[in-house]
C-alpha cells in the first residue's frame, strides 16, 4: 500500500514532464506556422475598403472562383478518408487528420479575406494547429488517446497565437469540443502549448491589440445586473447570427442542387450576392472588420444597422462556400451590438462593447469559460464579474445552437430540456423534458 501511494505521484510527475516536452514542442511548431500565416494575412487584407464598387465586385467574384477551385481540387489530394475538422478529429477520428490538405484552408482563407469576403482569421490557425499536431502525433506513433490530447494542444496553440490571449485561447480549444463538458486532462497540455505558441508569435513580431476599458471602481450589483441584461440581448444576437448562417447554408446548397451547379461555382454566386449587398451596405464590414471593432471598444457610438450588416455579410460569405474563420466575426458582432445597446442601460458604449465582445463568443461558440478569461486578459481583472454575468446569461439564452454544427452536446443547459448526449448539435433535436410535459398536461387537464 505504501509502495502504491508513492507510485502514483511519480507517474503523475512523469506525465507532467511528458506533456511539458510534447506541448512546448507542438506549441513552438504551431506558433511558427501561425506567424507565417498571419504575416501574409496582414500584408494582403484590408486593402479593399476604399475601392470603387465595380472593383470590389470583381474581386469578390474572382475570389469566389479561386476559393471554389482551391477547396474542390485541394481535398482530392487526401487519401486517408479522414475529415479535417478538429472537433470531429478529437470526437470521432481518434486524433487523426489528413496532412496533405494542411495548406488548403489557410490559402482559401487568405483569398477570402484579401478579396473582401467577411470572415475571420482564427479558423485557419486552429486548422494549422490541429493538422500539425496530428502530424506530430503520427510521426511519434502515439496511441489514440495521446493523439487526441496532442491534437487539442494544436487547436489551443492556434487559437492562442491568433487571439493574443494565451489562457483563453487554450481553454477555447478544449471547450469548443462539446457543450457542457471540458476535458480536464486536456487543460495542462493546452495551456502549455497555448502559452508557447503565443510567445513564439509575439517574439516574431505578430502585433496584438491592447484595450483600456474603465471597469474600475467598487463593484455594484446594479451595474452587474445591467451587464447580465446586455448578455441576454447578446444571446439573442448570437442566436440570430447562428440562424442566418444555417439559413444561408441551406439556401445556397438548395440552389446548387436545383441548378446542378459545378461546386466551385457556388462561391462565385456568393461573390455576386455580396456585391449586390455592397450597393447598400458599408464596405467597413468587409474582411476582418477590425477597425470597426476597435472603434466600438474605444467608445464610439455604434448603430444597430452595423450589427445586422456584419451578420448578413458573414452569413453570405461562409454560407456560399468561401472559407474563413468564424470567431473574429463574433468579436466584431459582439462589440458593435454591445456598443449599440449600451445606451438602453445607461452604461458607457465602450463598456457595453467589451461585454458584448465576450458575450457573443460565449453564446455562439458555447465557450463561456474561455470568453470570461478572454475578457480578463484583454480588459483587465476588474472586468471579471461583469463579463462573467454577461457571458453566462448569453450562453444560456442561445440554447443548444452553435456556429460549429459538429460540436457535441454533452449536457443539456436546462433541466427542462432533454438532449441526448454525445450527438452533434446539427443532428440532435432538443425537446422539452418529460417532467415539464407532464406538468403542462396536468395543468391543461385541470382547465
Amino acid at each position: 500500500m505504501l509502495r502504491q501511494s508513492f507510485a502514483e505521484p511519480l507517474v503523475m510527475l512523469a506525465t507532467v514532464i511528458q506533456w511539458l516536452v510534447l506541448s512546448i514542442f507542438t506549441g513552438a511548431v504551431v506558433g511558427l506556422g501561425c506567424t507565417l500565416f498571419l504575416r501574409i494575412l496582414f500584408a494582403s487584407e484590408g486593402h479593399v475598403y476604399a475601392l470603387p464598387w465595380w472593383l470590389q465586385a470583381g474581386l469578390l467574384v474572382s475570389g469566389g472562383l479561386a476559393n471554389g477551385l482551391i477547396l474542390h481540387y485541394g481535398y482530392r489530394l487526401s487519401r486517408s478518408g479522414y475529415r479535417d475538422s478538429p472537433i470531429i478529429a478529437v470526437n470521432e477520428q481518434r486524433g487523426r487528420m489528413p496532412f496533405r490538405t494542411l495548406w488548403v484552408k489557410p490559402v482559401a482563407a487568405l483569398v477570402t479575406l484579401a478579396c473582401g469576403g467577411s470572415a475571420g482569421k482564427e479558423g485557419p490557425c486552429s486548422h494549422l494547429g490541429a493538422s500539425l499536431a496530428a502530424g506530430i502525433g503520427r510521426s511519434l506513433r502515439l496511441n489514440s488517446e495521446l493523439r487526441k490530447r496532442l491534437l487539442a494542444c494544436g487547436v489551443s496553440a492556434g487559437f492562442a497565437s491568433v487571439f493574443g490571449t494565451p489562457i483563453a485561447g487554450a481553454i477555447y480549444g478544449v471547450e469548443m469540443l462539446a457543450i457542457g463538458r471540458i476535458r480536464h486532462d486536456f487543460l495542462f497540455p493546452g495551456i502549455v502549448s497555448g502559452v508557447t505558441a503565443f510567445q513564439v508569435s509575439k517574439h516574431l513580431g505578430v502585433p496584438y491589440p491592447e484595450y483600456h476599458i474603465d471597469f474600475t471602481g467598487a463593484f455594484t450589483e446594479w451595474l452587474f445586473l445591467k451587464t447580465v441584461l446586455v448578455g441576454v440581448l447578446c444571446g439573442v444576437a448570437a442566436w440570430l447570427f447562428v440562424a442566418l448562417l444555417e439559413l444561408s447554408h441551406r439556401l445556397f446548397s438548395g440552389v446548387e442542387r436545383r441548378l446542378r451547379l459545378w461546386p466551385p461555382l457556388l462561391p462565385v454566386l456568393g461573390g455576386v450576392v455580396l456585391s449586390l449587398v455592397l450597393l447598400v451596405a458599408p464596405s467597413d464590414f468587409l474582411g476582418l472588420s477590425l477597425p470597426v471593432m476597435d472603434r466600438a471598444l474605444h467608445g464610439e457610438t455604434m448603430s444597430y444597422a452595423g450589427f445586422l450588416w456584419k451578420t448578413l455579410l458573414v452569413a453570405i460569405t461562409l454560407g456560399s462556400g468561401f472559407y474563413g474563420g468564424i470567431v473574429t466575426p463574433q468579436f466584431v458582432i459582439g462589440a458593435v451590438f454591445g456598443g449599440a445597446v449600451a445606451h438602453l442601460f445607461g452604461i458607457a458604449p465602450a463598456l457595453g462593447a467589451a461585454v458584448g465582445f465576450t458575450a457573443v463568443v460565449a453564446a455562439a461558440s458555447n465557450a463561456p469559460m474561455a470568453a470570461i478569461l478572454m475578457g480578463v486578459e484583454l480588459f483587465g481583472a476588474d472586468s471579471l464579474l461583469y463579463v462573467a454575468g454577461a457571458c453566462v446569461s448569453a450562453y444560456l439564452i442561445i440554447g443548444h445552437r452553435s456556429v460549429y454544427p459538429e460540436q457535441q452536446i454533452a449536457y443539456s443547459k436546462s433541466s427542462w430540456i432533454f438532449a441526448r448526449a454525445d450527438l452533434p448539435v446539427g443532428q440532435e433535436k432538443v425537446r422539452l423534458s418529460r417532467g415539464l410535459l407532464r406538468w403542462w398536461s396536468r395543468r391543461r387537464a385541470r382547465k
